[in-house]
């Protein structure tokens, strides 16, 4: 028999991101991301069966930085990832990885009943997930 205990997305997730609208500017957007010390916005739904979106610091840096855009006239949606692979709040953080390996993932919204509760990275996984165990 296998006692051991099965750590759950929701143990390792950061309950606690930001939003923004798809028309904001990624000036805007910056700025939420330096005041909220995070690499992740979730993208708000324009209605409710709109799917989830995502902006994260690598999009920005490709899509604007490399390409050398100005932020302040580039709006959200233009760089978004629209819709956006999920996860639940009690998957085992094992089939997480594993999710993450095949689609090449870093980071994914934590929903449940169809609202986001959080955003879990890799590292959440693999540091605040494998810390119990070691």
């Amino acid at each position: 028999m296998n006692d051991k205990q099965i750590v759950r997305v929701h143990d390792v997730m950061k309950a606690e991101f930001d939003t923004v609208d798809g028309m904001d500017t990624v000036a805007h957007a910056l700025h939420t991301m330096a005041h909220v010390e995070t690499k992740t916005l979730i993208v708000k739904k324009r209605h409710p069966d709109d799917a989830i979106g995502m902006v994260v610091i690598s999009d920005i840096s490709r899509q604007v930085l490399a390409e050398d855009r100005a932020p302040e006239r580039v709006n959200i949606y233009e760089i978004m990832s629209k819709p956006v692979l999920t996860v639940e709040p009690e998957m085992d953080i094992r089939y997480c990885a594993r999710l993450f390996a095949r689609f090449d993932l870093t980071r994914a919204p934590v929903v449940q009943k169809g609202e986001v509760i959080g955003v879990v990275s890799l590292t959440d996984l693999v540091v605040k997930g494998m810390m119990p165990h070691l």
